[in-house]
């Protein structure tokens, strides 16, 4: 062993312990967790929190080992399938359409798994593998996304385990992809850079996105190319990057109307007919008269037919139902004001803040979707993700906090009936409430 080598050992001593305990924990979690087991989840996922943050404490400025440490625990998922979402069977069934020229907006599963000359490998346990609330809808991944699932498909050989390592290896890109894009525009916002492993390092980022295959690292690599474009006025590059995002997830779409004031207006038109084409052209190959009304319906079902881990509405629940109210029906009402309310908070930040700057941009961005969020009757953990990439580029820190106590909301799948633990989100919510509160004092007083 070199004595440059023994040096840096002696030095960095406790961080290696803490990373190599951290990798273990990940190792752990990957290939002895069932999601039934909610203690072992919880612990598991405190331990790495807490190794997580003594980490960045310890080597916030040491770039290169943060990076390798990063992208190390997500390579020990890479060749398990997924313990806390199904999801993944949807992304494969697919990609096998897509990359068989079908398309999947069309016809839902249920329909197609009857068919005997059906050409997607693996159907039937890809079928009894999403669940039957999957396979009776649409699909509802926009186009860039479904792009992606068939790439996965194709590299995966006709092999389910083939396709998650290749849907594994695009999540990784697309997270070291952010950890470049974002330690960029972090130095051109004149905020340190290190900020950028409160990302990289989160344990929730590493277990949802590599772990459980969620795309929103997808979406949040073009959102957070798109803001650096910006940040470098390339706004016409920034505009067809945004387009990318937005064809991955849905979300940045709530983000649009504050380009209005961003921009002047006649810029602002030029960035929106950016993106228009942009979508246009990648939503193409998928067009037929019958796409919108499918994609249309089943986007609408995230607003009047689930809940999940809701805030607000799970207190309206509880009072309605002192009223004798049908929570069935509370849904759907709720549903068909949530857009409305939504429309409302968007605006209100859009024409009542200086969004020329693109800090005030980003902040009204956190503070839209986190609005949304608690209005919301789904939140799913790894939607907080977006809330802690945006967290990075601004001076509130509660979304970091959310990552960490959203994992409480993973009590319901150790049920057999799935019912959720009131308590364990009440504990959630008042402690994100509760932070939130404090940082827009802490902040008010500051000013």
């Amino acid at each position: 062993m070199s004595n440059s080598l023994i040096t840096y050992v002696k030095l960095h001593k406790v961080s290696l312990v803490l990373a190599f305990l951290s990798i273990a924990f990940y190792y752990t979690f990957a290939y002895h967790l069932e999601r039934t087991d909610f203690i072992k989840l919880v612990t598991l996922f405190a331990a790495l929190f807490f190794l997580c943050f003594k980490l960045i404490q310890f080597e916030k400025w040491n770039f290169r080992f943060l990076l390798i440490i990063g992208i190390l625990s997500r390579l020990v998922f890479l060749f398990t399938e997924p313990n806390l979402s199904q999801d993944f069977y949807r992304f494969i069934w697919d990609g096998e359409l897509v990359s068989n020229f079908l398309n999947p907006y069309l016809n839902v599963p249920d329909t197609l798994i009857g068919q005997s000359d059906l050409v997607i490998a693996n159907a039937q346990q890809l079928y009894d593998g999403m669940g039957s609330l999957s396979a009776r809808h649409f699909s509802n991944y926009p186009s860039l996304n479904q792009l992606f699932f068939a790439i996965a498909a194709i590299l995966g050989g006709k092999s389910i385990l083939g396709s998650i390592v290749a849907l594994r290896g695009i999540v990784i890109l697309a997270d070291i992809g952010i950890f470049y894009f974002g330690r960029k525009l972090l130095k051109n916002l004149n905020r340190s850079p290190h900020l950028i492993f409160w990302y990289f390092l989160n344990p929730l980022v590493i277990i949802e996105l590599t772990g459980n295959l969620h795309f929103e690292g997808a979406m949040l690599f073009f959102f957070v190319w798109a803001m650096y474009l910006l940040s470098v006025n390339k706004w016409q590059w920034a505009g067809v990057v945004l387009a990318c995002s937005i064809s991955v997830k849905l979300v940045p779409l709530l983000f649009l109307p504050l380009f209005l004031k961003h921009f002047n207006f006649k810029k602002s038109l030029l960035f929106y007919s950016i993106i228009g084409a942009t979508s246009l052209v990648l939503f193409a190959p998928f067009y037929s008269s019958e796409f919108i009304h499918n994609y249309s319906k089943t986007i609408g079902l995230w607003f009047s037919n689930f809940e999940f881990n809701a805030g607000l509405y799970n207190g309206i629940k509880k009072i309605a139902i002192q009223f004798e109210a049908k929570p069935w029906e509370l849904i759907k009402t709720y549903g068909k004001l949530t857009p409305i309310l939504t429309i409302a908070i968007v605006l209100l930040f859009t024409f009542l803040r200086k969004n020329q700057n693109l800090t005030v941009l980003l902040s009204s961005m956190l503070w839209i979707l986190t609005l949304y969020y608690f209005i919301s009757p789904t939140v799913h953990p790894w939607y907080v993700i977006f809330l802690v990439t945006l967290t990075i580029f601004t001076s509130y820190r509660f979304a970091l906090l959310w990552s960490a106590v959203v994992v409480l909301s993973y009590f319901a799948y150790s049920r057999t009936d799935f019912k959720e633990s009131l308590w364990l989100l009440t504990i959630e919510y008042l402690s994100v409430y509760a932070y939130l509160i404090y940082e827009i004092i802490t902040h008010r007083n500051k000013k």
